[in-house]
């Protein structure tokens, strides 16, 4: 199966082997972003589906066939992405795409055996990039129970700065407060706390607010700042800001195994409730710290005799979306607990959203981002030495929080933030130098050799210097 793709674009030529909920969820945002996309999968079927939803070519074959690469042009593509079931798959599509052209790759490798090797794979193989969704999703899962009362957390400059998301409760010090006055008051009364409000949701809409602007209770805002920082605003504000000691997860696949690893090792207690006894005998000896239960986690006598109704955090972690979901309502109803959602599919996000769920994560989409980043860095033509760092979607895609390194002088470096003319709707949220983090004022300066952090409704910003008019 095969489609022409309409008027040739400027951006890269990439290669996307797996059409599955992360090989659709690249395609569509790369798509997006203007790069040209061949995708490959043995499912016509899926095949098809992608030719028909985005500005794509497709084909119908296995992308581990030399002449199905050649088909679909490896020896003209700057990038490779396998992202199919298998790990051995991907990570021979990537070994024979190199055979046709010596560019990038990227391989998705789920299996906690290979994830131990990933440098000795990626140093073998000449692979770009080894990403483990499972793995990733547990990451950030792990930073949301170590400061449970945050819906997310996303962490930058190599984890000097994080971006946390929270909802304003009723009654609470900031209903009503202006983000200036919350400014002044961060400075007179709370030992000078410097966080940056980056975006707020407010029935539907998202800001990037001024000085100006209000908060009020049911707002979802994000703000910014160092780890400590952050934890003390939060503090400031009435948010507990303790971790949780104990963790319930229904589910005992990979992202469970990863997540109960961090967790121990952050002297959390888990408590894991599998169903198929096989994967029990196994993860009793991976996790010998962890309390592993044979038993059915959907089954409502099961959590209760368990003890949900008594437990700090509460994470729905099977293969089932619906039942994740279900699972999350029935916990929210019987307990007090911190409660997370794993979601595979992004059909009905915006519904799911409506739910009050708790903390959802999406593997998808964090997989797509990451790769989504290393894309902006490499397409990045104008600069070899400004690229994107880091990368993430904020409020269902509407807000990007992009960190740039700037490794060369600019039109962007030196003057101070005031005097640089900023598009609409760009927020300079953070600057890192040399590891500490300055929430820039008007006399702040970018220098060579910072990264600096971006929060803006813009999207495709690939370069500092897109920042400004």
């Amino acid at each position: 199966m095969f489609k022409q793709r309409g008027a040739k674009k400027t951006g890269l030529n990439i290669l996307i082997i797996g059409c599955g909920k992360v090989g659709t969820a690249l395609t569509r945002q790369l798509c997006k972003e203007g790069h040209d996309i061949t995708v490959i999968d043995k499912n016509a079927d899926k095949v098809e589906m992608n030719v028909n939803q985005y500005d794509v070519m497709g084909i119908c074959g296995n992308g581990a066939s030399y002449s199905v690469l050649m088909e679909a042009g490896v020896e003209n593509a700057d990038l490779v992405i396998a992202v199919t079931n298998s790990d051995e798959l991907n990570l021979l599509c990537c070994t024979i795409a190199k055979q046709g052209r010596d560019c990038a790759t990227v391989a998705r490798v789920r299996n906690p055996d290979y994830s131990k090797e990933i440098k000795y794979l990626k140093k073998s193989l000449g692979l770009t990039m080894v990403i483990n969704p499972e793995l990733e999703t547990a990451t950030e899962v792990a930073r949301v129970l170590y400061m449970p009362t945050a819906l997310e957390i996303n962490s930058f400059a190599h984890g000097q700065a994080e971006m946390t998301k929270i909802k304003i409760p009723e009654h609470n010090m900031l209903d009503g407060l202006s983000v200036a006055h919350l400014g002044q008051q961060l400075m007179d009364r709370a030992k000078n706390i410097n966080i940056l409000i980056c975006a707020v949701e407010r029935d539907g809409e998202v800001y990037i607010p001024s000085g100006h602007f209000k908060l009020h209770a049911g707002d979802v805002l994000s703000f910014v700042g160092s780890r400590p920082m952050s934890r003390a605003f939060l503090d400031f504000i009435g948010f507990k800001t303790n971790r949780v000691s104990d963790a319930m997860i229904v589910g005992g696949g990979d992202v469970a195994y990863y997540l109960a690893s961090q967790l121990i090792n952050m002297g959390i207690n888990v408590k894991i409730i599998e169903k198929e006894k096989d994967r029990c005998e196994r993860l009793s000896i991976l996790l010998p710290k962890a309390v592993i239960i044979n038993a059915d986690g959907t089954d409502q006598d099961v959590l209760k005799e368990e003890g949900l109704s008594n437990a700090e955090s509460f994470v729905a972690l099977t293969g089932i979306d619906e039942e994740n979901i279900l699972l999350t309502l029935h916990a929210r109803h019987v307990s007090d607990a911190k409660t997370i959602t794993k979601i595979n599919r992004s059909n009905f996000k915006e519904i799911i959203n409506n739910l009050n769920l708790g903390s959802v994560f999406y593997p998808s989409f964090i997989t797509a981002e990451t790769i989504t980043a290393y894309v902006r860095a490499k397409s990045n033509t104008r600069s070899m030495n400004s690229s994107v760092q880091t990368l993430y979607h904020m409020f269902d895609f509407r807000v990007e929080a992009i960190e740039f390194r700037v490794d060369e002088a600019s039109e962007v470096t030196g003057k101070p933030l005031m005097d640089l003319k900023l598009k609409k709707d760009v927020l300079i949220a953070f600057i890192n130098r040399n590891g500490t983090i300055i929430t820039p004022s008007g006399h702040d300066t970018i220098e060579v050799g910072d990264t600096a952090m971006v929060v803006t409704t813009h999207t495709g910003f690939n370069d500092i210097r897109d920042i400004l008019v």
